[in-house]
Parts: C-alpha cells; sequence; structure tokens
C-alpha cells in the first residue's frame, strides 16, 4: 500500500462529540467538545482539550466541577450550536431546549435529554499550546434508564452516540454496526 506523508495532524478518528457543562456566573451553560476521552481507568477520570478563550472554561477554572454529556444522534442541531455560538453571547440552555438537572455536584450541569452523564471534579489542568488539557475526576455516572438493557447493563447502541469527523471533513456520523466480539476475534491469530 502506498503511503502519502500529510505532516504532523490530529487524525485519530471518530471522536465523540460530547456536551461540557459548567456554571458561569451563577448559570448553567454548555460547549461542545470533541477532543475529549477516557483518561484512566481506576479511579475513572476523562479528558477534555479546551481552547483557553471558550466561556464554559471559566465556570471550569473556578469551581473546579464540570459534566460530560454524551448527546444521541437527535441532538445534531444542538450539539452543532454549541460549538459554534458563545455561552457569553447566547443562553445555550434556553435556545436548545435543554433540561438542566443536578447531581451531587452542584457545579456540575447535566442535559437530561442526553442519554449519558457524567459529573466530575478537576483533577489537573495542564497548559499545552493551542489547548488545556482538563482532566476530571468522574465523581458519578447518569444513565437514561431506556438505555439499559434487562440486566441493567448499558446498551451503547441504545444510546445512539454522535461521533464527529475532523479535519478534512466536519462532519458528524452515527456508530455503525457492531462487528466482532473485543477480546476474543484475535484469539483465531495463530
Amino acid at each position: 500500500m502506498t503511503k502519502v506523508t500529510k505532516g504532523p495532524q490530529p487524525w485519530l478518528n471518530p471522536m465523540p462529540a460530547l456536551l461540557i457543562g459548567a456554571v458561569v456566573e451563577g448559570k448553567a451553560t454548555f460547549m461542545t467538545v470533541a477532543w475529549g476521552g477516557i483518561a484512566n481507568g481506576e479511579p475513572p477520570m476523562v479528558s477534555l482539550a479546551i481552547r483557553p478563550h471558550r466561556y464554559t472554561l471559566l465556570g471550569i477554572r473556578e469551581n473546579s466541577q464540570f459534566s460530560v454529556n454524551v448527546p444521541s444522534i437527535s441532538q445534531i442541531r444542538e450539539v452543532d450550536y454549541c460549538g459554534i455560538k458563545s455561552g457569553d453571547k447566547n443562553n445555550k440552555v434556553e435556545k436548545c431546549g435543554f433540561d438542566v438537572f443536578y447531581g451531587t455536584l452542584q457545579n456540575a450541569p447535566l442535559i437530561g435529554q442526553c442519554p449519558i452523564n457524567l459529573e466530575c471534579t478537576v483533577k489537573q489542568i495542564v497548559t499545552l499550546d493551542s489547548h488545556l488539557l482538563v482532566i476530571g475526576l468522574i465523581a458519578e455516572t447518569h444513565v437514561s434508564e431506556d438505555c439499559l438493557d434487562e440486566q441493567g447493563t448499558i446498551d451503547f447502541a441504545k444510546t445512539d452516540p454522535i461521533v464527529f469527523l475532523d479535519n478534512p471533513t466536519h462532519k458528524y456520523c452515527r456508530l455503525g454496526s457492531a462487528e466482532a466480539d473485543a477480546f476474543s476475534v484475535g484469539l483465531d491469530l495463530k
């Protein structure tokens, strides 16, 4: 297979489209983040790469709390809006019709319409060049009941999450079908 070099690019795709919540000046606000993921297993942590000028980051820094809300594909417009409009000039909760609720953390607003919500406390913020890397300790996880199977286990297919394809396409997509069982399909190789 012939390869073409493209220089250093952050092309790990797809990425989750996430709605990050914080309280700024006493009000819940949300921003879209695609550069996010799992940072640690025990204790469970997430990482988010956020540009320093983002309004929601003010609340994350001030309160050391935030939420990670995993939207479903039915929320594409809201996800895009929260990524292109700033919370300092727009009431995203009102515009998007979010049902905001709070769990154990008073400064980590959660979105009721999202199938998965994580309440997080700031573990560390690392200054990089173009972004700040926010590492959050997950304090609690909320899952919509209709996304659980009969045993109470999460069925990720039912959450129907949005994935984002970054440069050069800039597309929101949905996950495809499951193709194999992890931790076993590789055992066929001898």
